[in-house]
């Protein structure tokens, strides 16, 4: 400092002294991280960044958001099925395609018809495949029993064309022969049987085009080796109606209820339809309906509108004096009670 130069007075008249540091830089100061033993440490810069403060709930922080988030989604409910063939490779090869699927689920398997019925009476499925050639009971003897119970699609070898109408006669919701489609339309025919919609393969669509160019029914007689003959005489009509569920023990032992009277001892004799005054495709419906097909399966038999179906069951229980489809089953069975005010 030069000799002329004096530091100012204080307010006591003393002159102030400063110590000035040895040396002056913006330097920012750094803390020293400690290192490994015997070594000098690091230099960390000592600035750390700004916390964020976490709000609080009572300010609008995270778990008071009025927004929950969604439950999760239920996954749906998989469509149940009960696979009915005596060839055990079949059955595991129906298993292992159907259970695959995301939607499907195989609850149980049987060997022949009556052990179809059980299974069927135990899990409700939502479908049954059904083979027609089974030992013991036939697929076409238990299938009167099974449809009163879940929607049945016949899925089989057998390709007779008197089976298929027997088999479509007796309500089953499609019919498709092996060998006749994909895995794909397997698993589509499933789902369309649970909604009510009817699938045929090639050789049972050739059945019914035969039918329906023939213009009636064809006659009924026996069916090869028997078949249907397992449990009743005729097959067991399927009415709307519910009916109280067959235990296993008595299924053997059903008989039909068509010719059977309600006064014990006592038969109906056979209805005289000629009086109904019905066109030729007009008991084909009848004879259709009485047999416990849906229009959707009716106009599946026959080849025609849903709406053509409805058209004829109008007119028909015009003619047989009838305001539901049991009361016309009631009369073209010759079951209805006589009302002598009423005429047929």
């Amino acid at each position: 400092m030069p000799d002329d130069v004096f530091p100012a007075p204080n307010r006591n008249g003393a002159a102030a002294h400063h110590h000035a540091p040895p040396y002056t830089s913006s330097h920012i100061p750094l803390a020293q991280a400690p290192g490994p033993a015997g070594q000098p440490g690091h230099q960390h810069s000592a600035i750390q960044p700004p916390a964020v403060p976490t709000p609080h709930p009572a300010f609008g922080g995270p778990t008071a958001s009025p927004f929950p988030p969604a439950p999760p989604v239920p996954e749906p409910a998989r469509l149940r099925v009960v696979v009915a063939d005596d060839n055990p490779v079949v059955r595991a090869g129906l298993g292992v395609l159907l259970s695959g699927r995301a939607d499907i689920q195989v609850v149980a398997e049987a060997a022949d018809g009556r052990e179809a019925y059980e299974k069927t009476l135990q899990h409700r499925p939502d479908v049954v495949l059904l083979d027609v050639r089974m030992p013991g009971v036939d697929g076409i003897s238990a299938l009167p029993h099974l449809v009163g119970i879940a929607p049945v699609l016949m899925l089989t070898y057998s390709r007779e064309s008197e089976i298929v109408h027997e088999a479509l006669r007796l309500g089953a919701g499609g019919y498709l022969v092996h060998g006749e489609f994909t895995a794909d339309q397997l698993v589509r025919a499933v789902r369309d049987t649970k909604d009510g919609r009817a699938n045929f393969t090639a050789t049972a669509a050739d059945a019914l085009l035969a039918h329906m160019r023939l213009g009636s029914a064809p006659p009924r007689g026996p069916l090869p080796e028997g078949l249907g003959s397992a449990l009743t005489t005729e097959p067991v009509p399927v009415h709307p109606a519910p009916r109280p569920l067959e235990t296993p023990e008595s299924l053997s032992q059903l008989q039909p209820s068509v010719g059977q009277s309600s006064v014990s001892g006592g038969t109906v004799p056979t209805p005289n339809r000629q009086q109904y005054k019905l066109s030729s495709r007009e008991v084909e419906v009848m004879d259709l309906i009485a047999s416990g097909m849906s229009n959707q399966q009716i106009a599946a038999t026959c080849f025609i509108s849903e709406k053509t179906v409805k058209n004829h069951i109008n007119r028909i229980f015009t003619k047989l004096h009838s305001a539901t489809r049991s009361e016309a089953i009631a009369h073209w069975l010759g079951t209805a009670p006589r009302n002598p005010g009423r005429q047929p």
